[in-house]
């Protein structure tokens, strides 16, 4: 997080020289309109960039000498004139644990910066091991008895702040769900933080990797994992639940993946009250973002 932030400071630092460049540029009646629109719309994407093309081919043709230096500057850092997106991108036991802090410091910044986070609720990429992002339960190293509390939830904890757009996805469950917040992200002048649920080789899914678009849907329909939106700027309700009521057939989703089914062969006896556990966990989640909903839409 700390990295893709120090990126988003050198170009704010490096748009902010231009900035000044231009502002220069403005005195001249040459440049004083391309100038000056762009100086009003640096910030928006498309505007940016179709105004700087113009400002550039009238750097080209440019035979004044007293702004042959201005001139230059925006010519030599003409990759700075288009608005600038900066996606951060990482895995769950980076964003939940180890790299909370730096990803805490990011979105508390307020800066227009976006983070996806591919949450496999394990630490996939060093073998596996128990993390925050670990639901009850679930069976990993340094978790071999099942996890005994339950995942943390990074969500809530950034929408707690009010101004960083939060949203959760599983795009095998609802592509044009997670399209439309990667979207608004995008579009959200400030921090935003999207996770996406991500099935991986530690899961186990019955099948194979071959089907972990299946398992999502399957996670977003007996609510072990939940879509929606969470939007500062949205005019009316800025909390939007876009998964259904639970369908059932929690137990049956657990028992198909041997993260949670290798519990009932190794560790039969608190198996089925870690189960009830998670599902109580999930279930409650939910009825926490119903209350959201409704204190939102008010």
């Amino acid at each position: 997080a700390e990295f893709g932030y120090g990126m988003k400071l050198a170009v704010r630092q490096r748009r902010a020289k231009l900035h000044s460049v231009i502002t220069e540029l403005a005195k001249n009646m040459a440049f004083a309109e391309i100038a000056n629109r762009w100086l009003a719309e640096r910030d928006d994407y498309a505007a940016s960039r179709e105004l700087g093309d113009k400002l550039v081919a009238k750097c080209e043709k440019n035979t004044d000498p007293a702004y042959a230096e201005q001139c230059k500057y925006i010519l030599d850092h003409k990759d700075m004139l288009a608005y600038k997106s900066v996606w951060i991108f990482g895995g769950d036991g980076w964003a939940y644990d180890i790299g909370y802090g730096g990803l805490d410091h990011v979105l508390a910044s307020g800066l227009n910066v976006n983070v996806l986070v591919f949450d496999t609720e394990v630490y996939s990429n060093t073998g596996g091991q128990a993390s925050k992002a670990t639901p009850t339960a679930a069976t990993a190293q340094f978790a071999a008895s099942g996890k005994l509390i339950k995942k943390k939830d990074l969500a809530a904890i950034a929408m707690s702040y009010g101004y960083v757009y939060v949203a959760q996805v599983a795009m095998g469950a609802n592509p044009a769900q997670t399209i439309k917040a990667i979207t608004e992200a995008e579009a959200y002048h400030g921090p935003s933080l999207i996770i996406g649920y991500s099935p991986c080789e530690m899961h186990s899914i019955k099948g194979g990797m071959m089907n972990c678009q299946k398992e999502m849907k399957k996670a977003v329909e007996c609510g072990y994992w939940n879509l929606f939106r969470f939007n500062p700027a949205a005019e009316g309700a800025k909390f939007t639940l876009d998964s259904k009521e639970p369908a059932g057939g929690y137990q049956e989703f657990l028992m198909n993946e041997a993260r949670y089914s290798r519990l009932t062969r190794e560790f039969p006896d608190r198996a089925g009250e870690l189960f009830q556990r998670n599902e109580k966990a999930a279930m409650d989640r939910y009825q926490h973002l119903l209350k959201l909903k409704a204190m939102y839409s008010e």
